[in-house]
């Protein structure tokens, strides 16, 4: 649920955007990003979302489509066209990016009586993101699937006491920390935003700086711990090159980075979380989930585009076994 953009890259790599002459046009923004990484891993995924009533959101539904992402809780918003970014591309690790979504996105025209209460409670997982709490009415409309797809989940490990809660059994409700101060009229609102966020989330993911955002806390594990003590599940912090850490109440497991030529990094964090979805929906050890969903933003990192270059769960799995460069994960017990 949440943010949608036409991405515009440009063929060109190391090359200013002024003096760029041919640009590729792709499906972006994080969650739509992240609902096509799990479709092809082979989940059943749809996204909530509202464009433009022009080409660029007709695009968006054609490319949600071709994808095999749901696309019937995308609406069109009359008067504000589909939003577009551009990046820059000087690899190993400068994208600069420049979002249009002006004079509003229409992603942020979500309404709370427009939502599927009913589908959402169904959802095995939901995952909605901090830049939907940016701006009302999508604040109201983010809180309160969060909301209804916690008590849903509750109320399915009531029901089944026997079954564990989280990842073996699904009903998991993902914050992603999704920090765009660019997006927001005033940053200073985020942090008060995020915890009321995380009360209805069971898990939360996020970098370096979006963690800090949250907690306060600059190191990883302790931005972990605060983040736990909120009452989540599991906790992963994306920490670049040095690889990802996540923690749980009784575990903390870490997985160094996969050593990749980088073409464009700015899809990578979205692989991994559709990667993660997939693997907490099958039940994995999060030793397996961690690899699997490190591996998978990898190979997006050594392509050009987003969406498009999301990897099927073969690409995955052949960077996995067949490269020994490829990080076996650590794990260990909280004290």
């Amino acid at each position: 649920m949440g943010r949608v953009v036409v991405d515009l890259y440009p063929r060109q790599s190391g090359v200013p955007l002024e003096d760029v002459e041919t640009f590729g046009r792709y499906l972006g923004g994080s969650p739509t990003n992240v609902a096509v990484a799990a479709a092809r891993l082979g989940r059943r995924a749809a996204v909530v979302t509202r464009t433009g009533d022009d080409p660029f959101g007709r695009f968006v539904r054609k490319a949600l489509r071709r994808y095999g992402v749901d696309d019937r809780y995308v609406t069109s918003v009359p008067g504000l066209p589909t939003p577009l970014s551009f990046c820059e591309i000087f690899p190993p690790d400068d994208f600069p990016l420049y979002f249009y979504r002006y004079p509003k996105a229409p992603d942020l025209e979500i309404h709370e009586h427009e939502l599927d209460f009913a589908a959402i409670a169904e959802a095995r997982l939901l995952w909605a993101t901090v830049t939907g709490l940016s701006e009302e009415p999508s604040r109201t409309a983010t809180l309160a699937a969060l909301k209804a797809h916690r008590e849903a989940s509750g109320r399915a490990d009531r029901a089944a006491p026997g079954q564990a809660h989280g990842r073996a059994r699904g009903g998991m409700t993902v914050l992603d920390l999704d920090w765009r101060p660019m997006l927001w009229k005033d940053p200073s609102r985020a942090r008060p935003a995020i915890h009321e966020a995380l009360e209805h989330a069971t898990v939360a993911v996020g970098n370096r700086e979006e963690c800090e955002i949250a907690t306060g806390e600059r190191d990883p594990r302790a931005a972990a711990r605060a983040l736990l003590a909120r009452g989540l599940d599991l906790v992963v912090v994306k920490r670049g090159p040095d690889g990802v850490l996540a923690m749980t109440p009784d575990t903390v497991a870490e997985v160094r980075p996969v050593r990749i030529e980088v073409v464009n990094g700015l899809g990578a964090g979205d692989a991994f979380g559709g990667a993660l979805c997939h693997g907490l929906l099958a039940g994995w050890d999060l030793p397996r989930v961690l690899a699997f969903a490190n591996a998978a933003g990898a190979i997006v990192a050594s392509r050009l585009s987003c969406a498009e270059a999301m990897p099927t769960e073969a690409e995955v799995n052949d960077l996995l076994h067949h490269q020994s460069r490829v990080p076996v994960p650590s794990i260990e017990k909280q004290p």
